[in-house]
C-alpha cells in the first residue's frame, strides 16, 4: 500500500515514466498524447532541451535565495522580458510559486493598493463569476465560483459572484450573435448592490478554464467590464493562470479583447511545468502607489522569486518568442477546433465543442436539444476520460458546469508546439475513444 495521500484516495493512477514532446509514457511502456498538458501547464512539452539546459546551468550556480534579502539576475531579466510583452503599463512582476498564490496575491494587492492610495479604505471585496476557478487557498477559493468551494463554504470570505459568460448555457437565455452582453452588465448590478465603496476588484478568466471547459465570452465582454470598473473605481484582475503565455493564440489572452487590465495573474505556462512558479503582473500605477506610500507590500511566499524557477521561466518565455509559439497555438488551435467540431458534434452525447487557440472544451449532455446534463452520480466525464486513456489520450475532465452540481465537460490543452499532423493523430484517437464510449453508453448506470 502506498503512503502517498492522493487527492482521490480510491482512484488507481497511471505511473508516469518519462515524457518527450507532446507524449507521456507509463512504466509499462505505453504511449499517450498529453492532450491537456497536465493541467494546461506543459506548454513546451516534455524534456525540452533548451529548458533542461537552463535548469542545469542555474542549479550549478544557486537554486534558492530568499527575496527578503537577495535579488538575482534571472528574476530581473524575466521581469524585464515580461514587461516588454505585457500590454499597457503592466510592467511590474511579483513572483510567487503557483496559480493560487498568484490570485491570492492579487486579492491582497488590490486591497493594499486602496489603503496605500487613500490612507484608509473600505474597499476590500472582490467580485468574481459563478462557474469560475481561481485557486484552492482560502482567498482564491472565496473568489472561485465552482462546486469545489462547497465543502469549505464556512471557511470562505463572503465575496459576491455574478453570472458567467457561458454562451452555451446563457443565464439570460440569449445567443451571442444578438445579445446585449447582459453577463457583463451584471457586474454593474452587483456593484450597486454591494456598494462601490466596498468593492476593490473584479477578477475573471478571459477564456474559462477548469470550471467550464474553455468558454469564450462575447467579443465586447471585457470592453464593457473595463468601462464599468473604471466608472466605479474598481481594479480589473485578469486571471491568466491557464490562458496566459500563448495558450489561446496571443502571448496574453486578454489582448484579443482589446482592453488592458490592472493586474494579470499568471503561472502554469510561464514555467511550462519545469519548475513551480506564478506571478502577478501589475500596472506601474499600482507599484508606484506602494512605492510612494509605505514602500511595503505586506505579503510573501518562501519560494517566490527563487533563482531556479526564474531562470526556467526566462528560458521558457524566450523560447515562446523565438519559436513563435503563440502563432502556432492560434493556427493549429483553429485547425483542431474545426476538426473536433466536425468529428465529435455528430455524437449524440456531445453538446458543444468550443474554445480559443489551444484551450478547447467538449461538453457532454444527455439531450442535445434541451442541453439536459447527465446526473452527476453517473460520472460521465470521468468515464469518458478513462475510455480515452485506453486509446492513448489524456484529457482534463470536470463537472458541475451545468447547474453547479450536474454537467460534464473536459478541457483539451495540449502542448503549444503540437503540429497539425499530431493534431490529426489526436483527433483520430479521440474519435476511436468516442466510438467505443458511444457503443457502451446505454449500459452506463
Amino acid at each position: 500500500m502506498s503512503n502517498v495521500f492522493y487527492r482521490a484516495v480510491n482512484k488507481k493512477l497511471l505511473e508516469v515514466d518519462r515524457g518527450e514532446g507532446i507524449y507521456l509514457y507509463d512504466t509499462d511502456g505505453n504511449k499517450y498524447i498529453d492532450a491537456c498538458a497536465g493541467a494546461a501547464v506543459s506548454n513546451l512539452g516534455h524534456a525540452h532541451p533548451v529548458i533542461l539546459e537552463a535548469m542545469m546551468e542555474q542549479a550549478k550556480k544557486v537554486a534558492f535565495s530568499h527575496l527578503s534579502r537577495w535579488t538575482s539576475k534571472p528574476i530581473q531579466e524575466v521581469a524585464d522580458l515580461v514587461a516588454e510583452l505585457a500590454p499597457g503599463s503592466l510592467n511590474k512582476l511579483y513572483l510567487v510559486s503557483g496559480g493560487s498564490e498568484a490570485t491570492e496575491s492579487a486579492l491582497k494587492m488590490a486591497r493594499g493598493y486602496f489603503v496605500e492610495r487613500d490612507g484608509q479604505s473600505s474597499k476590500y471585496r472582490i467580485i468574481s463569476r459563478w462557474k469560475s476557478f481561481h485557486g484552492n487557498t482560502i482567498g482564491s477559493l472565496s473568489m472561485t465560483g465552482d462546486k469545489r468551494r462547497k465543502k469549505y463554504t464556512p471557511l470562505l470570505l463572503n465575496f459576491p459572484h455574478i453570472a458567467p459568460a457561458y454562451c452555451y448555457r446563457c443565464p439570460f437565455g440569449k445567443c451571442q450573435e444578438t445579445c446585449q452582453v447582459d453577463c457583463a452588465h451584471d457586474l454593474e448590478q452587483a456593484i450597486k448592490m454591494e456598494g462601490a465603496e466596498y468593492v476593490a476588484a473584479f477578477i475573471a478568466e478571459p477564456v474559462g478554464g477548469a470550471a467550464c471547459g474553455a468558454i469564450v465570452p462575447h467579443k465586447d465582454y471585457f470592453k464593457i467590464i473595463r468601462q464599468i470598473c473604471d466608472h466605479y473605481d474598481i481594479l480589473l484582475i485578469d486571471d491568466e493562470v491557464m490562458a496566459g503565455f500563448g495558450r489561446t493564440g496571443t502571448m496574453f489572452s486578454i489582448e484579443d479583447f482589446g482592453v488592458v487590465p490592472d493586474m494579470i495573474c499568471v503561472a502554469k505556462g510561464m514555467s511550462a511545468g519545469y519548475s513551480p512558479l506564478g506571478a502577478v503582473i501589475a500596472k506601474d500605477e499600482i507599484y508606484n502607489t506602494y512605492k510612494n506610500g509605505s514602500g511595503i507590500f505586506v505579503h510573501g511566499h518562501t519560494y517566490g522569486g527563487n533563482p531556479l524557477s526564474a531562470a526556467v521561466a526566462l528560458a521558457v518565455v524566450k523560447t515562446l518568442i523565438k519559436d513563435n509559439i503563440a502563432a502556432n497555438s492560434r493556427t493549429v488551435g483553429e485547425y483542431l477546433l474545426k476538426e473536433l467540431k466536425e468529428k465529435l458534434l455528430p455524437f449524440s452525447f456531445v453538446g458543444d465543442v468550443r474554445g480559443k487557440g489551444l484551450m478547447l472544451g467538449v461538453e457532454i449532455v444527455k439531450d442535445k436539444a434541451t442541453k439536459e446534463p447527465y446526473p452527476v452520480a453517473m460520472g460521465m466525464a470521468e468515464k469518458l476520460t478513462v475510455t480515452l486513456v485506453k486509446h492513448g489520450v489524456i484529457v482534463y475532465p470536470g463537472n458541475g458546469n451545468a447547474d453547479g452540481v450536474n454537467g460534464d465537460q473536459f478541457l483539451l490543452a495540449p502542448p503549444l508546439m503540437i503540429t497539425k499532423d499530431q493534431a490529426d493523430e489526436l483527433v483520430e484517437k479521440m474519435v476511436a475513444g468516442f466510438k467505443e464510449f458511444d457503443k457502451n453508453i446505454g449500459s452506463i448506470k
